[in-house]
């Protein structure tokens, strides 16, 4: 899971250790943006550290920013290599590797499609130990993942969709459109027109979860800040949301890369 932090830098820092060898700076790369109020730090996916400053602050903030936040950034620069190293152990799709779907573990299986059929498909054995089976067509091109996402993209609309239409009801909204998105950051939004999209990967997560989601989104065509009033209005509808938010932080990084 990559992390951000933003700080504001302090231009008097001084150097600890009372004559210990000052400790060299984690390597960093430095952007600038329009937007950025304030110096940010940001640990990327792959691990790599960002400095983004605002567009006429000097440059040495970076290197003080970086010098002020060195234990956040081991820290946090250490989970999300472990999380790195966690997935590169993982078999492959079709070689034992599990895959939530709902929040249950699915077996994957790699099967030939039967002669005739010319596009793969998946086929969800739902038994005790269910499997999702991707049954390879030879006049397919895609590889296994892509047909895997295709399907799972057409279930998470569905499910989705219904979670919206019960929950819309709940909170006395009618949204005008409903989008299925591979958002890089997000889970879900809502715009003040009424259009509200999600993150297909939800799908893979327990229907709880999904259902705090499309909740929160929806809460937003009442109320588009993150007041008081709109977190009530969330927790009254699901008790689980802190418990929700929780999970989908300490789970981001296994649903993003699920099917790399």
């Amino acid at each position: 899971m990559s992390g951000t932090d933003p700080g504001l830098v302090r231009t008097d820092r001084q150097e600890a250790g009372h004559g210990r060898r000052p400790r060299e700076l984690p390597a960093f790369t430095l952007a600038r943006s329009r937007r950025a109020r304030r110096p940010r730090l940001t640990i990327r996916p792959d691990g790599s550290l960002q400095v983004t400053l605002p567009l006429r602050a000097p440059e040495r903030w970076a290197a003080e920013l970086v010098g002020d936040r060195l234990a956040w950034i081991d820290r946090h620069q250490g989970r999300v290599l472990a999380l790195r190293a966690a997935l590169a152990e993982r078999p492959p799709l079709g070689g034992g590797r599990l895959l939530p779907l709902g929040g249950i573990p699915h077996g994957v299986t790699l099967v030939p499609a039967p002669k005739g059929v010319r596009r793969s498909r998946v086929v969800h054995d739902d038994l005790p130990e269910p499997v999702l089976r991707i049954a390879l067509s030879e006049s397919d091109p895609r590889p296994p993942a892509e047909v895997l996402e295709a399907w799972l993209r057409g279930n998470a609309r569905e499910a989705v969709a219904r979670r919206v239409s019960l929950r819309a009801r709940d909170l006395a909204v009618e949204p005008r459109s409903l989008a299925i998105r591979d958002q890089r950051s997000r889970w879900g939004s809502a715009s003040r027109r009424g259009a509200v999209s999600f993150n297909w990967r939800l799908v893979l997560a327990p229907a709880w979860v999904l259902d705090y989601v499309v909740v929160h989104e929806l809460a937003h065509l009442r109320d588009f800040s993150h007041s008081v009033r709109f977190w009530s209005l969330v927790r009254d509808l699901v008790p689980e949301a802190d418990a929700a938010r929780r999970w989908l932080r300490a789970h981001d990084h296994e649903l993003r890369h699920a099917i790399d």
